[in-house]
């Protein structure tokens, strides 16, 4: 049963967030000291984390909770690979239910440890993306161009056409998949106090392989949140997910972020843009896109959002990857402060 708030419906999980936006940086949960201490000079106090199934246990996630606050970061979200983006929970496979308990026990591993978000992604067959291409000043950055691509990837798998997953599927299945699977896990993240914010597809394409991908149209993620019903499952909205779809979401990301975050939804925002629409992008720098990114950061002051904004798939600058994300996080900050300026702190 949803937990409920006199005069104010379902209580959220938000509410434990201290508000204001918060710029994080995503670390290896095994930071050498150098990490710690550069993520610290661009004055992030806030990261989110990836481990696998070897590692997934409530008493590693605390352990890496207790090493980031030393360094006087707070981990905001933990995201295990093994339950995310898997063709076994999303085509109901024979080892769904294993993998379904197997995100249960992830999810009891966080509340044990105290770490208030996960994201989760219901791709059956990966990341789509084609050779690198280059962008402001020969940066190289990822790419994806709809009539070169041939394969999907996540972790250590590979999808690739005519038929990814073996068959044509029907988009009722997907439906029915996702249902059985998020009204066995939402109960236990309310339990346990524990966001799940839900990513869209990259590249959002309705459907590549034989597959339908149901997060690729703001309609899906309506139907979505409905069958959840739970105020512990709302979005991850990847701003340069929702800028490769363009028209095809049916909202743009300002909308979008404006709806979710209104209905205390919006848990976690990559914050990236990209060159152009599908069918062919290159991910930019975050002021060298299509997209104004201070409206972005508008709309989320304006809706009060207290989540944190992370950098996402940067391009590399010169030899270094940390020039890249320094870049990043510097102007996300400037932008913030300026949010907070005109919009007033919230």
């Amino acid at each position: 049963m949803t937990a409920m708030n006199r005069g104010r419906g379902p209580v959220s999980p938000l509410d434990r967030i201290s508000p204001g936006i918060k710029v994080a940086a995503q670390m290896s949960p095994e930071p050498s000291e150098q990490d710690l201490r550069f993520v610290r000079q661009m004055g992030v106090d806030h990261v989110v984390l990836w481990t696998d199934a070897t590692k997934a246990s409530a008493a590693y996630y605390a352990s890496r909770k207790e090493l980031f606050a030393a360094h006087g970061l707070t981990v905001y979200g933990f995201g295990n690979r093994d339950v995310h983006n898997q063709d076994a929970i999303v085509l109901g496979l024979a080892n769904r239910d294993a993998k379904i308990e197997e995100y249960k026990r992830h999810l009891q591993a966080l509340g044990a440890a105290g770490i208030p978000y996960t994201t989760y992604a219901h791709m059956p067959n990966g990341i789509w993306s084609t050779d690198p291409e280059e962008t402001r000043g020969g940066a190289t950055a990822r790419a994806f161009d709809l009539e070169k691509a041939q394969c999907g990837r996540w972790h250590d798998r590979t999808y690739c056409l005519p038929l990814t997953n073996g068959r044509e599927y029907d988009e009722e299945e997907v439906w029915e998949n996702f249902a059985y699977f998020i009204r066995q896990v939402a109960p236990v993240a309310e339990d346990e106090g524990v966001m799940i914010g839900i990513h869209p597809d990259d590249p959002p394409i309705p459907r590549l392989g034989g597959v339908p991908r149901i997060f690729s149209t703001f309609a899906g993620y309506q139907r979505a949140l409905e069958l959840a019903d739970s105020p512990n499952v709302g979005v991850c909205l990847c701003i340069g997910c929702w800028l490769e779809g363009g028209d095809v979401w049916g909202v743009d990301a300002i909308e979008a972020i404006r709806y979710f975050g209104e209905r205390q939804k919006l848990f976690k925002v990559h914050f990236r843009n990209v060159s152009a629409p599908l069918p062919h992008f290159v991910e930019t720098f975050v002021d060298d896109g299509y997209q104004d990114m201070y409206q972005v950061m508008k709309a989320l002051q304006e809706v009060g959002f207290r989540g944190v904004i992370i950098p996402d798939h940067i391009p590399r600058m010169a030899d270094d990857p940390r020039l890249g994300t320094a870049f990043t996080i510097g102007y996300m900050k400037a932008l913030v402060r300026r949010a907070e300026e005109e919009v007033g702190r919230r």
